[in-house]
């Protein structure tokens, strides 16, 4: 089977063109493949397949082979990879993901992308539909208690649940230990991506993110598009903001009257490769 390897910002996946490939046991092979001692090494699996919908639909595995919905990072590279690899010509396309159809728009320069500007759509809020077990029309600076600690978070949908938790000081943070009690609360049906933020100033924040099903990865899409709105909801940035992810920054503005998000950013091919299904 061959495989591309892409990351955007440090978030990387193992990429395979199911135009010409056939992928058996897709949660299995993503955990084998993703893993960094035994495999390729990956934050987990993207497939790149057919659509009757769009251009393209994306199917996303974790590291620990379940199912994602959505990958910020990873529709930048899907992108990336059907235009440099001759699969459409067009510098706008659509993509279907299991959190509705994504619009791309990519940046090209001596034939090659290199940079894309998505379409994350509208933040879902209303605590039943993120899903999060608090009644609540919109969760804003809601008390949590985990191992003891007690935080105060926003949580926000982007197509995957999202908990913004504000803190001092994002570098010194010991994520390995703080993140599995946020990701498996009980508040979470379906487990929950937890994002760390600082904010530095209107227009710039630092953020780590604690992802379901993969742990600390260097960046996540959805997770800084989440991260911004929650900064405007509790009036701690303006409505467009650069986000220092520890693989590299994002470019995020948040449309408020359409309750849209926008996201930009940057989309690597690193290597090409071929392997074997087991």
């Amino acid at each position: 089977m061959k495989f591309t390897k892409m990351q955007g910002c440090g978030n990387d996946y193992v990429y395979v063109n199911c135009f010409e490939e056939t992928v058996r046991h897709p949660e299995e092979l993503a955990v084998r493949l993703s893993n960094r001692h035994f495999g390729i090494g990956s934050d987990g699996l993207i497939l790149i397949c057919p659509s009757d919908k769009a251009d393209f639909r994306m199917a996303m595995y974790n590291m620990d082979g379940s199912e994602g919905k959505m990958c910020g990072n990873g529709v930048r590279c899907i992108a990336k990879y059907v235009y440099d690899h001759h699969l459409t010509d067009k510098t706008q396309i659509t993509l279907e993901t299991l959190a509705g159809i994504k619009h791309l728009d990519l940046s090209v320069e001596n034939g090659k992308v290199m940079n894309v500007t998505v379409d994350m759509g509208q933040p879902v809020f209303k605590g039943s539909q993120i899903p999060v077990r608090i009644d609540k029309d919109m969760i804003v600076n809601e008390p949590i208690t985990t191992d003891g600690m007690l935080w105060h978070m926003t949580c926000v949908s982007m197509g995957n649940p999202h908990a913004v938790v504000f803190v001092e000081d994002t570098q010194h943070m010991d994520l390995n230990a703080i993140g599995p009690a946020f990701e498996k609360h009980p508040l979470f049906p379906e487990q929950v991506n937890t994002e760390f933020v600082q904010v530095l100033d209107r227009k710039n924040i630092n953020m780590r993110v604690w992802e379901r099903g993969s742990g600390e990865t260097l960046a996540c899409g959805t997770g800084a598009c989440a991260s911004v709105v929650a900064c405007v909801l509790n009036d701690k940035t303006d409505d467009a903001v650069r986000v220092h992810l520890l693989g590299g920054d994002l470019f995020i503005k948040y449309d408020r009257k359409k309750n849209t998000v926008f996201m930009t950013g940057p989309a690597v091919e690193v290597f090409n490769g071929e392997i074997e299904q087991i």
